[in-house]
C-alpha cells in the first residue's frame, strides 16, 4: 500500500494571531512564515487580506519571500474579500485563496439571515471569484460540526463544479468528539471522492482537538489545518507539533501517512512564535512544554539512567531540543562562530542583522556568565521582529521621593536629537511609561504586562512583553524588550509597542495615498 501525504495547513498568523494578545507587526509575521516554510508546512494561512491594511501589507510580504509553501489568505464569501485576498497573493510562487461561509442551520437562520439557496449561491460566486486570481482554491463549511450533512454534500457539489479543490470540515466551536468527527468525515470523503481534498480545521474548546484531528485522518482527511502551540481564539487550536509528533510516533498505528514536517524544526518554531507573541505554553504542554522531557520522580529518573525509552517515548533531539542547553559562546567569542552558532539554532541572517545582533551579544556576554540557546534566540529574534527604530532608548533612572511616590528619568533619541524628561507614577512602570509618553506626545494604555525569564539564573535575562492601545478606534499593539534589568526591558518594550504602532500607522498612511483614498 502506498503511503500517502497528510498536508499541514498552518494558520498560527491568521487563527492563531486572533488569541487575546496574540497580534503581531509585519517583520514578526514575516519571521514567522520564513520559519514555518523551513518546518516544511504545506500551506501558510499568512492572514485575512481584507481585515486590515496591515495584514493586506503582512500577507503581500510573505509572498513575496515565501517560495517553498502556498501562500494562503482567508476570504468571506464576498467580491470585496476575494478581491483583496487575490491581490495580497499575487506575487506568491504558490497560491491559495480560503474562502468559507457558514453552513450550519444556527448560523445562517441567526447571523447570515439567509436561505441555504442563497448560501449556497454566494459560496458558488465567491469560488468562481476566486478562480480569476489563483488555481487552488479552499472552501470551508464553517460550523460544519453542527451542519446538516446532506446540505454539506449539496455545497460541496456545487462549489467543487464551481473550481475547489479542497473542502474544509471545521468544528468552529470545538463541540464534537472523535467518533463524530471520524463519521462526518469518512461520510464526505467517501461523497467527494477524488473531486476533492477533505480537510479538517479542530478547535479545541473541550480539550479534543488533536485527538479530533487524528480521528478525522483515519476516516479520509488528507489536510489537517493547525497552529504552532496550539495558539487560536477561545481554547485554541489542534497544536501542529502534536498532530504531527502523534503521526510520526504511533507509525504502528498511522502505517500509511507522513507529512512533509522537518520535526527538527519544531522546537525552534515553537520558541520564536512564543517570543514574539508572549504567550508561552503551558509547562506541561505537550512536546515543547518546558516540563515535556523532565523528570523529577526518582523511580522515573533511575529507568531514564538506565534506558531513557522507560520513560520517553520521544527523543527531545526529534524536535530540535538540546537538553544541555550547552554553553558554547563568551565575550571572546568572535562573528564567524556567532554566525555558526546562529546557523545551527536556524537563523540566516543578513549582514547589518547580523552585525547589530552581533554588538548586542557581545553588551549581553560583558555582563551575563552563562549565555544559553534560549538567550541567543530570544536576542536574535528580538533584534530580526523590530519595526523601524523611531524612537530609541538611550538610558534609564529610577528613583523614589521621601514620600514613596516613585520617579523616573528617561533618554530617548529621535532621529539625532536626544530628549530627556522625567516623570512620577503610581508605580515604577507607571513612572516610565508615562515619562515616555511625556517625551513622545503620544499617550499608551496599557492592557496588558508580562514578565518571562529567558533562560536560568540569577543573571536570566527578562523577556518583557507589553500590549498597549494608543488610540482607541485602533487594534492594540504587542511591543518587546530584552534586557537583564527588568526595569530597562521594559522601557524596551514599552517603545517598540510605540515604533510599531508609528510604522504601522505611516505604512497605512502610503497605501491610502497610494490607493488615493481619503486618509
Amino acid at each position: 500500500m502506498s503511503i500517502e501525504t497528510i498536508k499541514i495547513f498552518d494558520t498560527t498568523l491568521r487563527d492563531g494571531e486572533q488569541s487575546p494578545g496574540a497580534s503581531m507587526n509585519t517583520e514578526e509575521k514575516i519571521q514567522i512564515a520564513m520559519q514555518l516554510e523551513k518546518l516544511g508546512v504545506d500551506i501558510i494561512e499568512a492572514g485575512f487580506a481584507a481585515a486590515s491594511p496591515g495584514d493586506f501589507d503582512a500577507i503581500s510580504k510573505i509572498a513575496q519571500r515565501v517560495t517553498k509553501s502556498t501562500v494562503c489568505s482567508l476570504a468571506r464569501a464576498t467580491d470585496a474579500d476575494v478581491k483583496a485576498a487575490g491581490e495580497a497573493i499575487a506575487q506568491a510562487k504558490m497560491k491559495r485563496i480560503h474562502t468559507f461561509i457558514a453552513t450550519s442551520s444556527l448560523h445562517m437562520e441567526y447571523k447570515l439571515k439567509m436561505t441555504p439557496d442563497e448560501v449556497i449561491k454566494r459560496a458558488v460566486r465567491a469560488v468562481q471569484y476566486a478562480r480569476e486570481f489563483v488555481d487552488d482554491v479552499e472552501f470551508s463549511c464553517e460550523d460544519a460540526g453542527r451542519s446538516d450533512i446532506g446540505f454539506m454534500k449539496e455545497i460541496s457539489d456545487a462549489v467543487i463544479e464551481a473550481g475547489a479543490t479542497t473542502i474544509n470540515l471545521p468544528d468552529t466551536v470545538g463541540f464534537r468528539l472523535p467518533f463524530e468527527i471520524g463519521q462526518m468525515v469518512k461520510i464526505m470523503s467517501e461523497y467527494t471522492k477524488d473531486r476533492a481534498i477533505i480537510s479538517v480545521h479542530n478547535h479545541n474548546d473541550l480539550g479534543l482537538g488533536v485527538a479530533n484531528s487524528l480521528e478525522a485522518v483515519m476516516n479520509g482527511a488528507r489536510q489537517v489545518e493547525c497552529t504552532i502551540n496550539g495558539l487560536g481564539e477561545r481554547a485554541g487550536n489542534a497544536a501542529l507539533e502534536e498532530i504531527v509528533m502523534a503521526l510520526k510516533t504511533r507509525k504502528d498505528v498511522f502505517t500509511n501517512f507522513k507529512t512533509n514536517i522537518n520535526t527538527k524544526e519544531i522546537y525552534p518554531s515553537s520558541r520564536l512564535i512564543a517570543t514574539i507573541t508572549g504567550i508561552e505554553p503551558q509547562p506541561n504542554k505537550a512536546i515543547v512544554g518546558k516540563n515535556a522531557f523532565a523528570h523529577e520522580s526518582g523511580i522515573h529518573q533511575d529507568g531514564m539512567l538506565k534506558n531513557r525509552e522507560t520513560y520517553e517515548i520521544i527523543s527531545p533531539a526529534d524536535i530540535g531540543l538540546d537538553m544541555e542547553d550547552t554553553l558554547v559562546l563568551g565575550k571572546h567569542s568572535g562573528r564567524a562562530a556567532f554566525k555558526d552558532k546562529l546557523a545551527k539554532l536556524g537563523f540566516t541572517l543578513e549582514d547589518v542583522a547580523l552585525n547589530n545582533s552581533f554588538e548586542r551579544f557581545k553588551i549581553l556576554a560583558d555582563k551575563k556568565k552563562n549565555i544559553y540557546d534560549d538567550d541567543l534566540r530570544a536576542l536574535v529574534t528580538n533584534e530580526m521582529t523590530n519595526a523601524p527604530k523611531i524612537y530609541e532608548l538611550i538610558s534609564l533612572q529610577l528613583m523614589d521621593f521621601s514620600n514613596g511616590t516613585p520617579s523616573a528619568v528617561v533618554k530617548i533619541k529621535k532621529e539625532n536629537e536626544e530628549i530627556i524628561d522625567a516623570g512620577i507614577g503610581e508605580g515604577t512602570i507607571d513612572a516610565i511609561f508615562k515619562t515616555i509618553d511625556r517625551i513622545s506626545g503620544y499617550e499608551g494604555k496599557l492592557l496588558d504586562y508580562k514578565v518571562n525569564s529567558v533562560s536560568k539564573g540569577k543573571d536570566a535575562l527578562a523577556n518583557v512583553t507589553v500590549k498597549v492601545a494608543f488610540n482607541d478606534t485602533e487594534p492594540a499593539i504587542i511591543g518587546h524588550g530584552l534586557h537583564i534589568d527588568t526595569m530597562l526591558a521594559s522601557a524596551r518594550a514599552y517603545i517598540g509597542a510605540l515604533n510599531s504602532y508609528l510604522s504601522m500607522a505611516g505604512m497605512l498612511k502610503k497605501r491610502y495615498c497610494d490607493s488615493n483614498e481619503t486618509v
